[in-house]
């Protein structure tokens, strides 16, 4: 189970952390560009950069408390606030009619609960 976590968790990092670069570093008019892009053209650069900057933060919190060993009941906290952006994200995707994203959300959202659950529950660090 403990291995299982772990893999899960560094999938959902580097799908975090990638997105998040792509959100903080591409200009806006590129990023509308992409498949399932188009919600980008009703939101502000600040709103997008901001984003940007909380998924590469979620990333960190992901993996960094846990392998460092301070404070990492930051990794199930963190993977509730990632249930919160996906659902926001799935959301924002069905208004704009992008089935193909949803389900890649959903599928990022099973993760963040699966970790939530793992890691407060059954193979918390602090137990």
């Amino acid at each position: 189970m403990n291995l299982a976590l772990w893999i899960a968790t560094g999938l959902l990092a580097i799908v975090a952390l990638a997105s998040g670069i792509n959100k903080t570093f591409l200009p806006k008019e590129k990023l509308a560009k992409y498949p399932g892009g188009e919600w980008v053209e009703d939101v502000s650069v600040g709103f997008l950069k901001t984003l940007g900057i909380l998924e590469i933060l979620a990333a960190v919190g992901l993996i960094l408390p846990a392998v460092i060993d301070i404070a990492p009941v930051l990794v199930p906290v963190t993977a509730v606030c990632w249930v919160l952006v996906m659902i926001g994200a799935i959301i924002t995707h069905l208004r704009h009619g992008d089935n193909k994203s949803v389900v890649a959300n959903l599928i990022y959202l099973a993760l963040a609960v699966f970790i939530a659950w793992g890691r407060f529950g059954p193979e918390s660090f602090t137990g």
